[in-house]
């Protein structure tokens, strides 16, 4: 398995395997929308070759994949730029293999390349704090989520110090 940069040619393994993972489309349609939006920073795959995923079509499959989109914090000091991690998918029968670990570490190693600062999901409190999200981060982030769920994750240290507001996803999020 590796993991790349989603090409052009990819949208439709990468749809499926969102529709697979989530058992509908609303998160394919999303990425449809941030696409459309042009709020994509980074969009991720992870591939096996035919052989390695029981595969009978000869070339590689897409198996996962996360997507990040940009977002702000408005805080008193004004709009702060952030990073939503949303949606992540595996398919059903490669979950649980490390397919999503690998996806998130290389994601977050890009965007510190890249030079963001602040990551913010919704997701698994099991599975995300692997990887420094935590729930305390995102106590200061007004959002529209459950606070349970709702993680944030500094890759600059003091990234988050001090900044309290709302946050603001992209329209593609329809919130």
């Amino acid at each position: 398995m590796f993991i790349r940069e989603e090409q052009p040619g990819d949208r439709g393994q990468v749809r499926k395997v969102n529709e697979a993972a989530f058992g509908r489309t609303d998160e394919a349609d999303l990425i449809d929308r941030l696409r459309t939006a042009g709020d994509i920073l980074l969009s991720l795959v992870a591939e096996l070759d035919s052989a390695e995923s029981d595969n009978a079509e000869a070339g590689s499959v897409v198996v996962g994949h996360i997507l990040f989109s940009r977002m702000f914090v408005e805080a008193a000091r004004g709009s702060v730029p952030a990073v939503s991690l949303a949606p992540m998918s595996v398919l059903p029968d490669h979950q649980n293999h490390g397919v999503g670990s690998r996806l998130v570490s290389e994601g977050l190693a890009q965007l510190r390349v890249r030079g963001e600062c602040i990551v913010i999901v919704l997701g698994h409190r099991h599975f995300y704090p692997r990887f420094g999200f935590s729930q305390e981060m995102a106590r200061s982030l007004a959002s529209p989520f459950p606070p349970d769920a709702y993680m944030a994750l500094e890759l600059c240290n003091g990234a988050l110090e001090g900044v309290r507001g709302a946050v603001r996803y992209s329209a593609a999020f329809g919130l």
